[in-house]
């Protein structure tokens, strides 16, 4: 029997490491996984007139690079939705993503970084510059793992992996409300859905129940709620 570290979850015999800034490590495989970063949403909304702040980009990418330097991955794993729109594609922040990939952290020793291509990166793909980084289109196993953006029907034993919903949870209380990310396990779907990365995302409530359950992530802990 493998001992199970802190955040860590067994589903379906697979260890999953849900860690506390939205992301999830698969120790077996040593893999990093994030969904739905959203690069480029500012500028997005920048260019249809509203001010929006662009920091959000580096406040991504800072701490996409501490989650790869503490896990020390062999595979980076994007589960779509990277960049947000077609507007998104400002020099800027290609020039961040460009800047990011050539990190030391993804060089030494040498990470596979690989997109499944989203929603929103659909279009994209074609104009992105040849950066060191595999585009798919298709969902991709890995291992035991069913990797795609959008939810899929899983193959066989495969445990799938997505995101493309920003799963989260609503805490009520009499005076006030919250929503809270999450990652959502759907134990009759084999499906574990990844909350969104990015900082400047919305989110969709889930419904939780039977053997439906979400871990909620909030101020560095995560949290099992069912």
């Amino acid at each position: 029997m493998v001992a199970l570290q802190a955040n860590e979850i067994c589903l379906f015999n697979q260890r999953l490491r849900l860690l506390d800034d939205k992301a999830l490590y698969l120790p077996d495989v040593e893999a990093l996984l994030v969904s739905d970063v959203h690069l480029g949403k500012a500028e997005t909304f920048q260019s249809l007139g509203i001010p929006v702040a662009s920091q959000v980009n580096q406040e991504n990418l800072t701490r996409l690079r501490s989650l790869l330097v503490q896990t020390q991955p062999k595979s980076l794993f994007i589960l779509g939705d990277l960049f947000h729109s077609r507007r998104s594609l400002e020099p800027e922040v290609l020039s961040c993503w460009e800047m990011f990939l050539n990190e030391p952290c993804l060089k030494q020793p040498a990470v596979k970084v690989s997109l499944i291509v989203g929603n929103h990166d659909r279009g994209l793909v074609s104009a992105l510059p040849p950066w060191a980084m595999t585009c798919q289109t298709e969902a991709m196993s890995l291992g035991s793992f069913l990797l795609s953006h959008e939810p899929q029907n899983s193959h066989g034993a495969a445990l799938n992996i997505c995101g493309h919903i920003h799963p989260v949870v609503k805490l009520r209380s009499r005076t006030d409300s919250l929503r809270l990310p999450c990652f959502w396990v759907e134990p009759d779907q084999r499906r574990l859905t990844l909350p969104a990365f990015g900082g400047f995302t919305g989110g969709h409530e889930v419904a939780l129940g039977g053997d439906r359950c979400a871990y909620v992530v909030c101020e560095g802990e995560v949290t099992a709620f069912r």
